[in-house]
């Protein structure tokens, strides 16, 4: 792997090299030019740059401080398994992340990221009656964090460029909003999701021991589950919570 990385970083050195020398036969450039170069060339991993908040722990809960995001949003509600609003949010939702990714890298900032993932809020009215047998009164906010240099202008142009070339069911209710979570507890799942119910359990018993749950219910999924073998599908469970300072508990 490393030699691999090697043999394609001095390709793009190489090339890099070339274009320079053809744009206006210049004299060979300078390391410092080359590096520069070479990081408007990588491809910035927003998931590393935050791994505190999208590669936890799977052994342990862990406490985050999470900082403002700005999100792509779509709201519903009723059974993720069997409602088309739900398909169609997560539809819109990816194509308009692609669509600002590439309008983005071809533009003037020319700035290359991997989109995100899908992430989740879930809750019902009354949440004592959140079941995960019966997922018909299940509220939802599906949503994918964008980077912190997408404005909304960005948005509202992929939104048109898209409209153009395909319907698409759901981009009428999306929004472009911040979500401000502050203290939270999560761990990592792994395996299916109808197995997600102990790691929750846990996330609530860190939470109780310390303070009280606030916020919605909170997941990101790491995996692509068109793809990937059900035991090993990645889902951060998250929630929110407040300190019951009262009680001594101390944010460390």
């Amino acid at each position: 792997m490393q030699m691999a990385m090697n043999k394609t970083t001095a390709y793009r050195e190489d090339e890099t090299k070339g274009m320079i020398h053809a744009a206006g036969r210049l004299k060979k450039p300078s390391t410092v030019t080359l590096a520069i170069i070479r990081r408007a060339m990588e491809k910035i991993d927003l998931k590393k740059k935050l791994t505190n908040l999208y590669q936890p722990s799977s052994k342990e809960v862990v406490q985050v401080d999470v900082p403002t995001m700005n999100y792509l949003m779509v709201d519903g509600s009723g059974d993720p398994n069997t409602s088309k609003e739900y398909s169609d949010a997560i539809e819109t939702l990816f194509a308009i992340s692609y669509a600002v990714k590439f309008m983005v890298k071809k533009g003037a900032l020319a700035i290359d990221y991997g989109v995100m993932p899908l992430e989740g809020l879930w809750w019902t009215d009354d949440m004592s009656e959140f079941s995960t047998e019966d997922k018909s009164s299940w509220k939802w906010t599906m949503m994918i964090m964008q980077p912190e240099f997408i404005t909304g202008e960005m948005i509202n142009n992929a939104i048109a460029d898209l409209r153009k070339k395909k319907k698409l069911s759901a981009s009428s209710t999306v929004r472009f909003e911040a979500l401000s979570e502050g203290k939270c507890a999560q761990i990592l799942h792994v395996g299916p999701f109808s197995e997600e119910g102990p790691a929750i359990e846990k996330v609530h018993q860190f939470i109780d021991s310390r303070g009280k749950r606030i916020g919605k219910h909170h997941e990101i999924y790491l995996s692509d589950i068109r793809k990937a073998d059900p035991a090993r599908w990645k889902t951060v469970i998250r929630q929110p919570m407040q300190l019951d300072e009262a009680r001594g508990v101390s944010w460390t």
